[in-house]
């Protein structure tokens, strides 16, 4: 990584939630949530680096990161960890009749999604594995995602940087029309399939160590051997909070178009960044070390 940047977007969970929950689905972004083995990533991989790049809004997505930034560098960065945004999202923001889109996951995790949020317009597909390497298998996938346009919320949860993948190409192909979020296992932590941390193991940055004890054989190389490289990554890099953005008032809600008007490119919806003269009140100033 060198002197790379490491950029990150000023939110915490509550702030990103008022966001999401008035965007709308005028336009197209798509949102990834750096954890330390995506930060390793970005240093080993131009492909990827590139997709976090094309992405609207980068959320911090661990607090040892954070911890970490905090104790050796000084730097406090808000966190909002993925499997918390897609919970509060849920449970919060969607409405009953909203179009839902989940990629990954089994159709019983779905099902039970469904059940638990009431969502009556919840629709699932699950790529097959190795999916990413198979270019009729991603176009399925995007198109399946299209076609179910525009949504309130697109899940992504095939894993990276499968997901990035995907939310980077839907951006290219102009299509799709709401937001999108990249999110990794939580599916599996709302579902019961994973148990997750306990609450003081998340706040003290510990959750991989709980993972590590629930599933040895499959996280002992990332977390043993891969991550301890966030150590050196981050005492050299250039550590970036960019300024959140707030969304322009929009004239009138955004009618769902005809079946005959999916495939039209979507029309932008104004961001702005947040100056000294209107920011909102829990606002934090951007800084760059």
């Amino acid at each position: 990584m060198g002197r790379d940047l490491v950029q990150i977007d000023d939110y915490d969970l509550n702030s990103f939630i008022r966001l999401a929950a008035r965007f709308g689905h005028a336009r197209y972004s798509f949102v990834v949530t750096p954890n330390a083995d995506h930060l390793i990533r970005l240093n080993d991989d131009r492909t990827f680096k590139q997709m976090y790049s094309d992405a609207e809004f980068v959320l911090l997505d661990s607090r040892f990161v954070a911890h970490l930034l905090r104790l050796t560098r000084g730097v406090r960065l808000p966190v909002c960890t993925g499997s918390d945004l897609t919970a509060r999202l849920l449970e919060e923001v969607v409405r009953p009749n909203d179009p839902i889109i989940l990629i990954g996951g089994s159709s019983e995790q779905a099902a039970m999604l469904a059940r638990q949020y009431g969502l009556r317009q919840l629709v699932h597909y699950n790529p097959p594995m190795g999916f990413i390497h198979d270019s009729a298998a991603v176009d399925q996938t995007l198109r399946f995602i299209e076609d179910h346009s525009p949504f309130r919320f697109c899940f992504l949860a095939v894993g990276a940087p499968q997901q990035e993948e995907l939310a980077r190409r839907l951006k290219v192909r102009g299509i799709a029309r709401g937001l999108a979020l990249c999110i990794g296992a939580s599916i599996n932590f709302l579902t019961g399939s994973e148990r997750r941390a306990p609450l003081w193991m998340q706040r003290a940055g510990l959750e991989w160590l709980y993972r590590l004890q629930q599933n040895p054989a499959r996280m002992a190389h990332r977390y043993l051997v891969r991550c301890p490289r966030i150590f050196a990554l981050l005492a050299l890099a250039i550590i970036s909070l960019r300024p959140a953005a707030y969304l322009l008032p929009e004239r009138a809600r955004v009618a769902v178009p005809r079946d005959d008007e999916r495939r039209s490119p979507p029309q932008p919806l104004r961001f702005r960044p947040l100056t000294a003269s209107s920011p909102p009140a829990d606002a934090r100033p951007s800084m760059q070390v």
